[in-house]
Order: structure tokens, then C-alpha cells, then sequence
């Protein structure tokens, strides 16, 4: 590695490169898809209790509701919470001095384990005593839940062929500098060294590549996302989107571009050897 030096910091170049920019990728999907979770999360459904309930009997329907599948959590609001609120909403004034609790109704905040089962999760509240009506937005679940499977599809197809694109470039280039050492390996073959014999210490060497381009893409991908996540705070237009701290994704991240290192370089040098060993 030191002689050929040149080909094998082109090799590692282009190998943290091309980690680089699927790591960034999927990291950018990732985050979409966070995104996207939690603002279906924020699509709820609102249960209203039969107004001749008590506070007690109100929650004893929250109890119920709990218990139901696909229901994450289940929150009480008694009307005089729930006229707070829409008092709040409205900016308050003197116009709202006169209205009263008994006006609202106790409520459920209901929110699911899953968007996309809505209308069998509804069906089954509405069977529930003490429901008097539910305000739910299936159409909007259904819309985060197509927005989701697209993302899914779209990020391992994208995925994929910057893998195979990235697999090709890395390839190439070990190759290069194969090539680069041709005449030692054909006087290796011919003073009678065995093909494993000769591929030992370039699968070495491809683990070196590959580990050394692991740890500087990781590096470099850590903080590339941290200036990321600088700017989007900065800009106040973007403040409704946030990115997942990077300490909270550093295990996994630092194993994929470790492994996805090793397996590139190693791979990439068995595969490219393979033509100078026929001498």
C-alpha cells in the first residue's frame, strides 16, 4: 500500500465517497420518514362522550377506549379543559366571557398504533357505551400512510442502485491498481505461488481500504449531518422540520459504514485480482 501509494488513496477516495453519498441518503430518508411518522401521529381521533355522563362515567369510556387494539393512548379532556382551550385558540377576549362548560362535551384524544387500520379502529369505538360521535380524517391517514410506502420504495430503490453504481466504481479502481502490479503477481505465479498464497495479502489489504474508508466517511458523514442540523436551525423557515440528533443514530450508522467499508474493499479485491492470477 505505501509503494503503490497514489492507487491506494485514490482506492480509499473513492470509496469514502461513495459511502458518503448513500450514507447521506439514507440518512436524509430516514429522517423523511421520521418526519412523516410523527406527523401522522399528530392526526388524531377525537371521542365524544354521551353529555349526560359524569366525569367519572366520561372516563371509565377513556378506560374502555384503552383497551381497544391499535389505540397507542387515550387522553381525557373534560369540557371545562376543552373550552379553555378553544377559548385559547380564539385569543380570548370579552366576546368569550359568557360561554360556559356545559357548552363542550368531555372528550377522548384518541391515537393509534397505526393510521392505516382507522376505520376498523373507529368501527370498533363507535360500539363502545357512553360514545356519542367521533371526529376522525381517514383520508388524511390514508395519505400519510401512501406518502410512507412510496418513501419506503423510493429509498431502496435508490439505495440499490447507488450501491451497485458504487460497488462498480470501487471495483474499477482496485482494479487500476491490480493492474498497477501486474508484473508482481505473474512472477509470483511463476516462481510458483499459490493462488491463495498471492490473494492473502490483497484481501488485506482490501480490509485496510476498506476499514480506513469506513472510518473517514463515518467521520466525515458526522459532520456533514452536524452542519446540517445547524443550518436548519438557523433558518426559521425550516423550524416546523427537525433532524434526529446524530448521537442517537451513532451506533448504527458508525456499524453500516464500518461493515459496508469492510465488504467493499474486501470484495472489490478478491473480484479484481481474479484476472491476474490466469498467467
Amino acid at each position: 500500500m505505501i509503494v503503490h501509494g497514489f492507487m491506494s488513496f485514490a482506492a480509499v477516495c473513492v470509496t469514502v465517497a461513495c459511502l458518503v453519498i448513500i450514507g447521506s441518503f439514507s440518512l436524509i430518508i430516514y429522517n423523511l420518514s421520521i418526519f412523516v411518522s410523527d406527523m401522522e401521529q399528530q392526526n388524531r381521533i377525537l371521542v365524544y362522550v354521551d353529555e349526560t355522563y359524569d366525569t367519572a362515567e366520561a372516563k371509565s369510556v377513556g378506560s374502555r377506549i384503552n383497551l381497544v387494539e391499535n389505540v397507542r393512548e387515550a387522553e381525557f379532556m373534560s369540557r371545562e379543559e376543552a373550552g379553555r382551550r378553544f377559548i385559547e385558540q380564539q385569543g380570548g377576549g370579552e366576546a368569550y366571557d359568557g360561554i360556559d362548560a356545559s357548552t363542550f362535551r368531555d372528550r377522548i384524544i384518541v391515537t393509534l398504533e397505526d393510521n392505516s387500520k382507522m376505520e376498523e379502529t373507529v368501527q370498533q369505538i363507535r360500539e363502545i357505551q357512553g360514545v356519542a360521535s367521533i371526529s376522525d380524517r381517514p383520508e388524511l391517514a390514508e395519505g400519510f400512510t401512501t406518502i410512507q410506502r412510496i418513501l419506503d420504495i423510493a429509498s431502496a430503490a435508490i439505495i440499490i442502485v447507488l450501491l451497485v453504481v458504487s460497488l462498480f466504481m470501487i471495483s474499477n479502481t482496485i482494479k487500476l491498481a491490480m493492474y498497477d502490479r501486474r508484473d508482481e503477481i505473474a512472477i509470483m505465479k511463476m516462481i510458483g505461488a499459490t493462488n491463495r498464497f498471492i490473494r492473502f495479502p490483497y484481501f488485506v489489504e482490501g480490509f485496510l481500504i476498506g476499514l480506513i474508508s469506513g472510518v473517514v466517511a463515518f467521520f466525515l458523514e458526522w459532520g456533514l449531518y452536524n452542519l446540517l442540523d445547524a443550518r436548519i436551525t438557523e433558518m426559521q423557515s425550516l423550524q416546523l422540520f427537525s433532524i434526529t440528533p446524530f448521537r442517537e443514530i451513532l451506533l448504527p450508522v458508525a456499524v453500516v459504514f464500518g461493515v459496508t467499508g469492510l465488504f467493499v474493499g474486501m470484495f472489490g479485491s478478491v473480484m479484481s485480482i481474479r484476472k491476474f492470477l490466469d498467467v
